[in-house]
């Protein structure tokens, strides 16, 4: 928001001159971010003075108008200016910019021969000085305003300084004119006028104009005035175009441009009817189903139920605390107008706002808060403008239905800023900080501090502990760190999650980070199943987009859709991992307890609040297309497989410390992945994640290679890391023997691996599957699985026949439990 410190010293007595550096800082000590500190005159370098026009010769041959003038500029012999404008005269006052000089935007004044003639500078125009945007004629100075040579900056306004600030959300009060200035007569310590307690008469009995409110919650305070018999043509003063013109916003008439003025002025937005264009009374309601309403930015809208509205007999007319309809906005040859004051609910203006996408002045202010009492103070104001500057007949009656809640006492107890802050406040500078800001503060402990109209942010008792801080000035509190705690090192989980991260990347994959959403199409998308509990997704009630405002419940499809990025790039040969949070909903009927800042929770307030809390596990992802190993001279590429995913899953939990033993991958049918190359990952016997080939029709849909595969598994469902003693090292040599075994085609491998090593004793030290066959000869509904057997004995060396008997006893334990027989048997 910009604003001149011209305006601002109409309502603070600042010092003359203000430091433009101490300005600034004083600024940012009372919160307010500053984007810049700009004085005007420095826009235009060289010498900008008043010219008086001499003669003037008319130039012909040209296909526009063409002037030749000299011009007295102070200087012993006249200035040679070529002009194209046609608004002054001989005897005239202009402004001049002479050879040397520099105009915004960086346009350069030289002295240079065009339309036959020398020109030695330039008249300039209004727009031409970014006074405002008028380009059809240069400026006339009134008559004796300055001598001729005279410096023209101050004469044009060009002496001031802008200052534009960054307003955050919870301080509407400062984006005005009245805003500011308050917070910097607290900077100063100086006198300050309120604009907005100028005396303003009160509302009628009878009224202007027939208006009624059906929702007093999204509006609860309308008020109006009506003027007739106004000059359509009167143009708005020059002092309003250029204060305008350094806030950021066009002049368009001069009741639009009045509306406008004293939004920046009192920071009360405004609307202006033509009240010959509207049809029967107005009524300010919700918006109904299928209505829809053309803006002043000639968009067509679909409106909302909650978007509020104000009607006349032909439908919404305008949409309320946004943008006004083009229907019934003011024209060329308005001459009676209707004035609109009002007072919205910041929650409603703020989603209507965002739902159409249409971020006005006026909506930036009503979502942040703005003072209920202005309305009756900015219509006086108004009609006075408007009648000063365009005459007409102001009606008497005025509309003022107001239903606005008076702030309620917030309970601050005495000590509170003192403690929250670290800082000794005393209970007298607690009460004087606060009154400095308007509020009416009683009682003794705790205090009564009810807020002012202005600051309807000020709601709990740490928001006032706030305002002492920001006023009692924050260089006063002391830069102290808290005690560190001795360090524990990490927790056991940030140990496993970074152990797990090194080993996928020691084995290729890359770490990558997504935003935690995921569309509601996510889940048809992965076709899971109507019952699949991943279907459950928290809803955000303000996303960062409205394309994806469901937190995530598996880590897929922000991780495919990063994959399918990088393929997009480029890519081809891609394996990536990532861990974080999922979030699993419990279903609850009832909302959760509000939870104040001022005390801590109560033990029953904590519990159900944390019973609706969703469930957050960590969950690892890992997904693989293209190459695992390139293909080169060496020979041929080998392309990543099913397999591949197993092992990502093998590799991160043998990283968080699980045993070959204690894994299991089993065969399973489970979304998103394809039903015959998809395996379930267990530890233990529990389930924690799975790992295969994706199902061609997610594939499909997302547009992803073909036998593109994936990993995901609950890493806090894998058990703690066990306490490893080390093993001890026989020297002895192994016994490797290798056994073949017929199984059914339905028996997993795991099944007779762990009949194996139950069967073979403590000898046994490791065993492997190296080779799985099936033929015609082995039968229909078979499958050969051959496994390399170790066996070891840790104080002496095997002999063939402990060996053997350790073999025949674990291929018997596979027979009896998986029905195996040894193959060539």
């Amino acid at each position: 928001m910009k604003l001149s410190l011209s305006w601002l010293r109409e309502y603070v007595e600042l010092p003359a001159p203000v430091d433009a550096a101490e300005l600034e800082r004083k600024l940012v000590d009372l919160g307010i971010e500053v984007e810049s500190v700009v004085d005007q005159a420095a826009t235009i370098k060289g010498d900008l003075v008043v010219g008086r026009v001499l003669e003037i010769e008319e130039l012909t041959g040209f296909k526009k108008p063409i002037r030749f003038c000299r011009v007295d500029v102070g200087n012993a012999a006249a200035q040679e200016i070529v002009c194209g404008a046609r608004n002054f005269a001989v005897g005239d006052l202009v402004v001049v910019i002479l050879p040397g000089g520099e105009l915004p935007g960086g346009f350069t004044i030289g002295a240079r021969k065009t339309y036959g003639r020398n020109s030695n500078g330039m008249i300039c125009s209004a727009a031409e000085l970014g006074l405002s945007g008028d380009h059809s004629g240069i400026i006339v100075l009134p008559p004796e305003t300055a001598a001729p040579g005279t410096d023209a900056r101050p004469v044009v306004g060009l002496d001031d300084v802008i200052v534009d600030v960054e307003i955050t959300p919870d301080r509407g009060y400062q984006m005005s004119v009245r805003g500011i200035a308050r917070e910097l007569s607290y900077a100063y310590a100086a006198a300050y006028t309120d604009p907005g307690s100028a005396a303003a008469p009160a509302g009628t009995a009878e009224v202007p104009y027939e208006i009624r409110i059906e929702d007093t919650v999204g509006c609860d305070r309308f008020a109006a005035r009506v003027v007739r018999g106004i000059d359509p043509s009167a143009p708005s003063p020059e002092w309003m175009q250029r204060r305008l013109i350094a806030a950021g916003i066009r002049s368009i008439s001069l009741a639009v441009d009045i509306t406008n003025y004293l939004m920046l002025e009192l920071g009360q937005p405004m609307h202006v009817f033509d009240l010959n264009l509207l049809r029967g009374g107005l009524v300010v309601r919700r918006a109904r189903p299928g209505e829809k309403l053309t803006t002043l930015d000639g968009v067509a809208r679909v409106l909302d139920a909650e978007d509020m509205v104000i009607c006349d007999d032909s439908g919404p007319i305008s949409l309320a605390a946004v943008m006004g309809g083009e229907t019934s906005e003011v024209q060329p040859d308005t001459v009676d107008v209707l004035l609109e004051a009002a007072h919205w609910d910041p929650v409603m203006v703020g989603r209507t706002a965002r739902r159409h996408k249409l971020f006005s002045e006026a909506a930036k202010r009503w979502e942040r808060g703005v003072d209920p009492q202005l309305p009756l103070v900015a219509l006086q104001r108004a009609v006075e403008l408007l009648t000063t500057h365009a005459g007409g007949t102001v009606d008497e009656r005025i509309l003022d239905i107001d239903h606005v809640v008076p702030p309620a006492p917030v309970p601050l107890p005495g000590n509170l800023a003192s403690r929250r802050i670290g800082v000794a406040y005393p209970v007298e500078q607690v009460t004087e900080l606060l009154g400095q800001v308007g509020c009416a503060v009683k009682g003794v402990e705790p205090l009564e501090v009810t807020p002012p109209s202005w600051r309807p942010d000020l709601l709990a008792p740490i928001d006032l502990v706030e305002e002492v801080a920001r006023l009692g000035g924050y260089d006063a509190i002391p830069s102290v760190l808290p005690p560190a705690r001795g360090g524990r090192g990490l927790t056991p989980e940030q140990v496993r999650r970074r152990a797990i991260g090194v080993a996928l990347a020691e084995n290729g994959y890359v770490e990558v980070l997504s935003y935690p959403f995921m569309t509601p199409a996510a889940a048809d998308t992965l076709g899971l199943p109507a019952d699949d509990p991943r279907r459950s997704a928290v809803r955000l009630a303000n996303p960062l987009s409205e394309q994806e405002p469901l937190l995530r419940t598996t880590l897929l499809p922000p991780l495919l859709a990063t994959l399918k990025r990088n393929l997009g790039r480029g890519e081809r040969d891609l394996a990536i991992y990532e861990t974080g949070t999922v979030f699993l909903p419990h279903l609850a009927t009832t909302a959760p307890p509000v939870l104040g800042v001022d005390h801590g929770p109560s033990e029953e307030d904590w519990t159900a609040a944390n019973a609706i809390v969703p469930e957050q596990p960590w969950h690892l992802a890992a997904a693989l297309t293209g190459d695992v190993t390139p293909a080169g001279w060496w020979g041929e590429g080998r392309p990543a497989t099913w397999a591949d995913a197993v092992e990502a899953a093998r590799v991160a939990l043998a990283a968080a410390g699980m045993t070959p033993d204690r894994v299991t991958v089993r065969a399973a049918d489970h979304a998103p992945w394809h039903p015959g190359r998809c395996a379930a990952i267990s530890v233990d016997g529990i389930l924690v994640g799975h790992a295969g080939e994706l199902h061609p029709s997610v594939l499909s849909a997302l547009d992803l290679p073909k036998r593109t595969c994936a990993m995901e598994i609950d890493l806090d469902a894998i058990p703690a890391r066990p306490v490893t003693m080390a093993a001890a090292i026989s020297t002895f040599p192994p016994a490797l023997i290798d056994v073949a075994l017929v199984v059914g085609a339905a028996v997993p491998a795991a099944d007779v691996e762990a009949a194996l090593v139950a069967g073979a004793g403590e000898l046994l030290e490791s065993v492997r599957l190296f080779d799985v066959y099936a033929s015609e000869q082995l039968g229909e509904g078979l499958k050969s699985l051959a496994y390399k057997l170790i066996f070891r004995a840790p104080d002496r060396t095997l002999t063939v026949e402990e060996a053997v008997a350790a073999r025949d006893a674990a291929v018997a334990s596979a027979a009896a439990r998986t029905g195996a027989v040894l193959r060539g048997a």
